[in-house]
């Protein structure tokens, strides 16, 4: 930050507060801004926002509407979160933003707050948003989730942990994305994305499993190779065998009971239900 000085902020309660704000900030009185929180050249907060510790907010960001912001975040120039939805449902109701800690909101992103009033979109811990990512409206994002640059989630997207966006594509709303999965870049993402499985193509499929992205989980050597035994057979079974999405999931059952083939089975029956997109399907064998 090139220049700063310090500046009024309050806390709850409307305490005073000093905090290292650049003189051309703009940032409402009823704000609350933790005292070691860090806020760049012409930056805009509202008043409803809440921001916790040690984040730094760059410069020419928007902080607007009912936003809470955790620790350690660091926010890029241009970001802004908590403006309206880009929804024609949108009736003005209060509705929220919550970003927990330790997020990186690179330059350009845009997170939506929610559409009906007391919804929220969400964003966990420890995840990358890259330059040019749209987070709609009612998204969820959990933890550890990398999107790459100038990817576009709709509204009500949900990216479990772990999971790995390439850029320059789009994200249908109400689509899942399942754990340590990963979306090859320019795909067309219009359908669930299994746990584990690599995807990619326009319509995408399922390729392969993500065998990097699992022997990057932190699991032990032991544990690794139980759940890579059991996550290839799984593969086969759905994507190799020539059943159906029904007879495989009744095979699974049969497999071995790890908490990753638990939870790839749990997902994709799930997401037979209605309201959900229903799973991507494999490319067939060449």
């Amino acid at each position: 930050m090139a220049e700063s000085s310090l500046k009024l902020g309050m806390v709850p309660g409307g305490a005073p507060l000093t905090t290292l704000i650049h003189p051309t900030a703009i940032i409402h009185p009823e704000a609350q801004l933790h005292p070691t929180v860090q806020v760049g050249a012409y930056t805009v907060i509202g008043a409803q926002v809440k921001v916790g510790p040690d984040t730094r907010i760059g410069p020419h960001v928007i902080l607007d509407g009912c936003t809470e912001i955790g620790e350690r975040n660091q926010i890029f120039p241009g970001a802004a979160i908590g403006l309206e939805p880009q929804d024609l449902k949108y009736d003005g109701s209060p509705s929220l933003v919550k970003i927990g800690n330790n997020n990186r909101i690179r330059e350009y992103v845009t997170i939506n707050r929610a559409t009906g009033a007391g919804e929220a979109t969400l964003i966990g811990d420890d995840n990358l948003l890259m330059a040019y990512v749209h987070v709609a409206h009612n998204c969820c994002i959990e933890n550890g989730v990398i999107i790459s640059n100038a990817v576009n989630l709709a509204g009500h997207v949900h990216i479990e942990s772990q999971a790995r966006i390439g850029g320059v594509l789009g994200i249908h709303q109400f689509v899942y994305i399942g754990r340590l999965a990963m979306v090859g870049g320019m795909s067309r993402v219009d359908r669930d994305v299994p746990p584990y499985m690599l995807v990619e193509g326009n319509p995408a499929s399922v390729r392969t499993l993500n065998q990097v992205g699992l022997k990057r989980a932190g699991l032990s050597e032991v544990e690794q190779g139980q759940v890579l035994r059991s996550l290839k057979k799984a593969f086969k079974l759905l994507y190799r065998s020539g059943l159906t999405l029904n007879q495989a999931l009744e095979q699974l059952d049969l497999l071995s009971d790890c908490e990753p083939l638990q939870h790839l089975r749990q997902f994709l029956q799930l997401s037979q239900a209605e309201g959900r997109r229903g799973p991507i399907p494999g490319q067939r064998p060449q």
